[in-house]
């Protein structure tokens, strides 16, 4: 029984340690495959130690050539982190812009460094890890991953400051805009006034020489960094706005709503060439010098700025003003106006070749001067050429039923005395001579002075015509006499008649003259004669006889007169001193032979019941009345019209004067 007891404890025992062999066997299962795992790597690890000695000795130089720019690489990494501080700090660029610059020197050799080293020292990094993968000298997999990773950085990437480059550009560029802010008032509007009345110098530069140069500073390493447009952008809008600042105070809406009237445009032509003249000489060649000094060598990128601020200087609505003037309705006073423009432009020629000559981005301005200054030329030869037309085509137009001087006669002395005057004569000429060179022909003053002659000679041609239209002989006498005596008068002591000479002037007093001889002979001098004392032999038995003749003789001479002075009532001497004249001659032909009449004769009518019938004025009321005559009344100004060479009128001359009549 003991030995069976001893029998039991001993089985009993074994499935205990069974038991628990079983349990520490189930609990190593999962180490043991945690170290089957782990078995490759390990074995990967050691396969080094297992390689040949002479292999890994190979192996060393390599990744010694290889590690060394990598690691140059790194340090120049770490360098670039080092800049941050400085490059970031709040106010860094506006407290000391030269250490600023120096330090995004630093930065841009940094990574242009990088850039130009990374993607070697990765390829090198690379071929290692190829030798060793190769020579099976590393685990497979981690190289791999480790290619994959080289791969990577050996392509070039634009981000290799983590975004710091362009932070800095930043901050640049903002001071950039800070600047030009800070110094961009407009011209002062006292300043503006004085050059408008003499526009000869650039306004000066109201930006301090040392900011010019922080500008320019700035702007080299922007452009360097590929923001030109973004900076030519800005500076042409800051400096835009400031020359549209600067001339909002002038006021230049006329600019974009110009008349169609030649007349009417002579203010504006006059304002728009002091204008123009300011912005040329003043305004724009102030901004060319700021561009020249701010882009220094960078022509053409201070042509495209400063392009655009003469965009923004209206220096296209300057021009669009100017072809309003050449598009207006065609009349001799828009020859007037071609002339002004033409000038004003001639003056700036130098001034438009410097700030826009051969500049790319000024091409649109060159072309639109260009097209204007051809249409000016065009359209000023044009009218010029048509005036001894139009005034020979105005020979058939009825004259001034008064009398009167025409209004043609007025305006053609007038505007040809303009046409040869200091102002308007040396533009002519140039344009005339442009327009021949333009056709291969020469021009000389000479020509110029024929040409005006032969107008006012035609002119003259005109007033035998016009006198015969009239049905009343002695108003047509009346008119010879105005016309020629506005023509003397006129023309005396002027260029024009300087040229004409006095010979030819003398002439026109002479006509005028013959002409009041001849008027007062056919008219006034008809009546006084009626008073005349044949028969009137006052005895007393012949009293009555006498007294019928005197009442005979007064009422003739009175239907005489109403008749004569109904008519040249409405009959004018324009010119003063030549009605004065006339008026005295009329008084002296009527007045004293009335008197004379009235004190020997009127007594024998003066009490007579019927007295008032034959007495009808008195020597005073009748020396008024025709001290009275020939005074202009208030009329409608009037001019004369156009005419095309088939006779139909197109429009209206308008001259220096305003009206639908016809001649008048």
């Amino acid at each position: 029984m003991e030995s069976v007891a001893a029998a039991a404890r001993s089985l009993r025992a074994g499935v205990e340690k069974s038991r628990a062999l079983g349990q520490a066997l189930a609990r190593a299962g999962p180490r043991v495959e945690e170290i089957q795992l782990a078995l490759p790597a390990l074995e990967a690890a050691v396969r080094p130690i297992r390689a040949p000695r002479a292999e890994l000795a190979a192996a060393g130089p390599h990744i010694d050539r290889a590690v060394g720019p990598a690691a140059a690489v790194l340090k120049v990494f770490d360098a670039v982190h080092g800049l941050e501080p400085p490059l970031l700090a709040a106010g860094a660029v506006a407290g000391d812009l030269a250490g600023y610059l120096a330090v995004l020197g630093r930065l841009e050799e940094a990574l242009r460094f990088l850039s130009d080293n990374s993607g070697l020292a990765a390829q090198w990094l690379a071929d290692i890890v190829e030798y060793l993968g190769d020579h099976d000298l590393a685990d497979p997999r981690f190289l791999a991953d480790l290619a994959v990773t080289l791969e990577g950085l050996k392509k070039p990437s634009g981000d290799l400051d983590g975004g710091l480059l362009a932070a800095a550009l930043d901050m640049l560029e903002a001071e950039f805009r800070r600047l030009l802010a800070d110094h961009s008032a407009p011209l002062p509007l006292a300043m503006q006034q004085l050059n408008t009345t003499s526009a000869s110098t650039a306004a000066p530069s109201l930006i301090p020489a040392a900011t010019v140069h922080k500008l320019s500073l700035i702007l080299d390493r922007l452009i360097a960094n590929g923001r030109q447009d973004r900076c030519l952008s800005v500076y042409a809008d800051a400096r835009g706005g400031v020359v549209s600042a600067s001339l909002r105070a002038l006021g230049l809406d006329y600019l974009r709503n110009p008349v169609d009237d030649a007349q009417a445009l002579g203010p504006g032509v006059e304002l728009w060439g002091r204008h123009l003249e300011f912005v040329v000489r003043c305004l724009l060649e102030s901004e060319r010098q700021l561009c020249n000094n701010v882009f220094g060598q960078r022509k053409d990128d201070a042509s495209a700025c400063f392009a655009d601020v003469a965009a923004h200087a209206g220096i296209l609505d300057f021009l669009s003003f100017g072809r309003a003037a050449a598009d207006a309705k065609k009349d001799p006073i828009k020859l007037l106006r071609l002339l002004e423009v033409f000038d004003s432009l001639n003056k700036l020629r130098l001034d438009f070749n410097r700030l826009f000559g051969g500049k790319k981005a000024c091409v649109e301005i060159q072309n639109q001067t260009r097209d204007l200054v051809k249409l000016l030329v065009d359209g000023a030869v044009e009218i010029f050429e048509e005036l001894l037309v139009q005034v020979e085509l105005q020979r058939h137009m009825p004259p001034p039923p008064d009398g009167g001087v025409p209004r043609l006669v007025s305006f053609v002395v007038e505007y040809c005395n303009r046409l040869l005057s200091e102002k308007y004569r040396p533009v002519l000429a140039q344009v005339l001579t442009i327009h021949r060179s333009w056709r291969k022909e020469t021009f000389s003053d000479k020509m110029l002075v024929n040409a005006v002659l032969n107008i006012v000679k035609a002119l003259e041609a005109n007033f035998d015509v016009w006198s015969k239209a009239y049905d009343n002989v002695t108003l047509s006498y009346l008119f010879m006499m105005n016309t020629h005596w506005h023509f003397f008068k006129n023309l005396k002591a002027t260029r024009l008649g300087e040229l004409l000479g006095d010979a030819w002037l003398q002439e026109h007093e002479q006509f005028k003259d013959y002409y009041l001889t001849v008027f007062m002979r056919d008219s006034w001098g008809v009546v006084s004669p009626l008073l005349n004392r044949e028969g009137l032999i006052l005895f007393s038995k012949g009293r009555a006889t006498a007294k019928d003749l005197v009442k005979q003789r007064l009422k003739t001479f009175n239907a005489s007169f109403d008749e004569m002075f109904r008519k040249q009532s409405a009959w004018v001497i324009p010119e003063k001193d030549l009605r004065e004249k006339t008026c005295g001659l009329v008084v002296q032909a009527i007045v004293p032979a009335y008197r004379s009449y009235m004190q020997n004769y009127g007594p024998l009518v003066e009490q007579d019941v019927s007295a008032s019938k034959y007495v009808k004025y008195t020597v005073d009321g009748l020396e008024k009345m025709l001290s009275a005559l020939f005074i202009p009344r208030p009329r409608r100004a009037g001019s004369f019209q156009i005419r095309h060479t088939n006779d139909k009128i197109t429009s209206a001359m308008t001259g220096f004067y305003r009206s639908a009549s016809t001649v008048k």
